[in-house]
């Protein structure tokens, strides 16, 4: 009888065993299935961040339209988000995460296919005059006028065949397809995690799968970094009847193949998902109370209890929900963390969107080496940090006002550094007819209708040309003919222009007064900067990341366990539709403020910037950020105090490293989850 029994444990034993190791199994798999989905997710952020000069080019669009394109995944992510955080959570998680990714993928196809629509990328002097007489569009010919009824022939016979103007909404059209598809991964993969991992795990988890998506956003900088320095038609057309360089204001890089890579990946990465189930212990008997509760999960099989999450539906009533959502922003806590995460959200999207360009004005650096200087140098200290944040937390063994603390450091340590970038600005460049007179010899005040000088009055200049010379006294102009030049070189110089009347005015030196294209590059001084610059940026984003993972923890920490997805949810959902959204127009728009000279579409209109007043855009970018970053540091100071309030005169260790709430016998008599007495006092105020 006794040896029965004892046979009998040991057959129960080694079941539990093995159900427990088939569990770690699978939650094994479903974090390396969702380490590679933030993987994807990140290389196809990156790919669209990186892409952003390349796109503006492209389609001959503003910084702030633009802007818009990139807020379109937010407009996407707005449409599902709170359904999906809330719903999401009571059905089937993997297999939502799953259909994301393939969603995710067919945006990212879909962002790439204007390309193979628009045809030929034509770049432009903004002549738009088919004369096959190139010598006497660029240089000076005195006494000798350009037939204006000619130029406005061709300009409308091709705007007519002109198809282009709108094909940049396709763009829009894929990333709001991105951001629906992305939608699930964050909240539900994060509150997956949390519910099955080990007591003392999550974080770790947590850390690790935020440090995969930095992989991605490295794979993807450098990625976007060689597809910038190739011609957007390479394969199509004879490259050596290109004439400009990567460093030409026209020059535009294959943007569109990174997208198709996206896609790709982001289909291959839902095939996992479509295979684990629901939770990585179904087939085990349902656990105890207690411990379901502990979890804040509910299984299949526990539909005799009122509260559990049923199929019949019981669990995602719209009543359920709308009771949820009262009680989040009736939560003053809540609140605060969402504003804060607003505030974080908007400089970070504006300044993840807009860094490169302001790399490329700031320092002459190509679209190339800015996607290269921040993939490689930059951003794997970004995964360091995020990693090293939840490690800390755990090592520490941080409460939950540790953390509050740990959030202020960081955060004030992060404006203290970047307010280190104004030193390091470089002066605006010096162009005729935008930053100085023709001549060379005086600054303007305004860049708007600079009149001709003496020395190339005589010259029937297009004022309208863009093909940029650097002189040999270190100015760039506008055109050749705007610089006076009177010959060009030959077939074996054919880049050289000779005789320029306006660099002799300006020049004191005996040279020999010419020009070759392109614009002129940065002094020393200025690329010194940029080194400073890199370092610095690798210094913030070290404690802008070490903040990351305890951010997080904050939220689901002091908010009740069946409430985790649709609070991430909910708070994705506001600084989405208010930070991610409408940050890169705002950006985009005051970055248009600082342009001083505009393309002209084939059509007449004013197409994309060709040119910055570089120190002027510097300020105003580094300035809005800071202001951001200023008020979020306000904001957490009142949240940490507001924290530490509901935790004085409570045993705060029911927030252990884990959060993990304790209190099972308000546990056992809740059916409705209602707050335990020895969590946060989350009062409705």
């Amino acid at each position: 009888m006794d040896q029965h029994k004892y046979v009998n444990v040991t057959t129960e034993t080694d079941s539990s065993e093995k159900s427990e190791s088939r569990c770690c199994n699978r939650l094994k798999i479903f974090f390396a299935a969702l380490s590679f989905s933030y993987v994807c997710k990140a290389f196809g952020g990156s790919i669209m961040k990186t892409s952003i000069t390349q796109i503006e080019r492209r389609f001959e669009i503003p910084s702030s339209v633009v802007g818009f394109i990139d807020g379109g995944f937010e407009i996407g992510s707005l449409f599902v988000i709170v359904f999906v955080s809330y719903f999401g959570s009571k059905l089937h998680r993997p297999k939502l995460i799953g259909l994301g990714c393939v969603v995710m993928g067919a945006g990212s196809i879909l962002t790439a296919l204007p390309h193979f629509f628009m045809g030929r990328y034509r770049y432009s002097t903004e002549t738009h005059v088919n004369n096959t007489s190139e010598n006497s569009l660029s240089t000076c010919f005195i006494n000798q006028t350009t037939s204006v009824s000619e130029t406005s022939e061709t300009v409308s016979k091709g705007c007519e065949k002109e198809s282009e103007s709108y094909m940049w909404i396709y763009v829009l059209m894929g990333n709001i397809l991105r951001g629906i598809g992305e939608t699930p991964i964050t909240p539900l993969g994060i509150s997956y995690i949390d519910d099955f991992a080990e007591e003392g795990q999550s974080s770790l988890y947590i850390g690790f799968v935020n440090s995969s998506g930095i992989v991605g956003l490295v794979i993807g900088t450098i990625m976007g970094s060689l597809f910038a320095k190739m011609y957007v038609d390479i394969g199509y057309v004879d490259l050596s009847s290109i004439k400009i360089t990567p460093q030409d204001a026209r020059w535009v890089g294959v943007w569109w193949l990174g997208f198709l890579m996206s896609g790709l990946l982001s289909i291959i990465s839902s095939i996992p998902f479509f295979f684990l189930p629901r939770s990585p212990d179904e087939p085990q008997k349902p656990r105890s109370n207690i411990s379901t509760s502990l979890r804040g999960l509910k299984t299949d099989k526990q539909n005799n209890q009122p509260a559990n999450l049923t199929d019949q539906g019981q669990g995602i009533s719209m009543t359920d929900f709308l009771s949820s959502m009262k009680y989040l922003l009736t939560n003053r806590l809540y609140i605060l963390y969402v504003i804060l995460t607003l505030i974080m959200t908007s400089h970070l999207v504006g300044t993840i969107t807009y860094v490169f360009k302001n790399l490329e004005q700031q320092y002459g650096v190509t679209a190339s080496e800015a996607n290269f200087y921040m993939g490689v140098i930059v951003l794997p200290t970004v995964a360091i940090g995020i990693f090293l944040g939840g490690y800390l937390v755990k090592k520490l063994k941080l409460s939950i006002v540790g953390i509050g603390k740990f959030a202020i450091f960081t955060s004030s340590m992060s404006l203290f550094i970047h307010g280190v970038y104004f030193p390091i600005l470089c002066e605006s460049k010096s162009v005729a007819g935008l930053t100085l007179t023709y001549d060379g010899l005086n600054p303007v005040t305004s860049h708007a209708n600079v009149p001709l000088s003496l020395c190339n009055s005589d010259c029937n200049c297009d004022e309208h040309q863009w093909e940029p010379v650097c002189g040999s006294n270190g100015i760039t102009y506008l055109s050749p003919c705007l610089a006076g030049c009177k010959v060009r070189g030959g077939d074996e110089n054919p880049n050289v222009y000779y005789n320029c009347s306006c660099i002799k005015v300006s020049s004191f030196l005996n040279t020999n007064f010419s020009a070759h294209l392109g614009e002129c590059p940065r002094d020393d001084g200025c690329k010194k900067k940029l080194y400073f610059h890199i370092s610095v940026q690798v210094l913030l984003n070290i404690f802008v990341s070490l903040g990351a993972t305890p951010f997080v923890l904050l939220l689901v920490r002091t908010i009740r366990p069946d409430l985790k997805s649709l609070a991430v949810g909910f708070n994705s959902l506001t600084s989405r539709t208010l930070g991610g959204m409408l940050a890169p127009i705002y950006f985009g728009a005051v970055i248009d403020t600082t342009c001083l000279k505009w393309s002209t579409t084939i059509c007449g209109t004013r197409g994309a910037c060709r040119m910055y007043d570089s120190a002027l855009l510097g300020y105003s970018f580094v300035g809005m950020t800071m202001a951001l970053k200023f008020v979020g540091v306000i904001v957490c100071i009142i949240f940490f105090q507001l924290l530490r309030k509901k935790c004085e005169g409570q045993n705060t260790k029911a927030f252990n490293n884990e959060g993990k709430i304790t209190d099972e016998a308000n546990l056992e008599s809740s059916n409705d989850y209602s707050v335990p007495s020895t969590t946060l006092k989350e009062t409705h105020m």
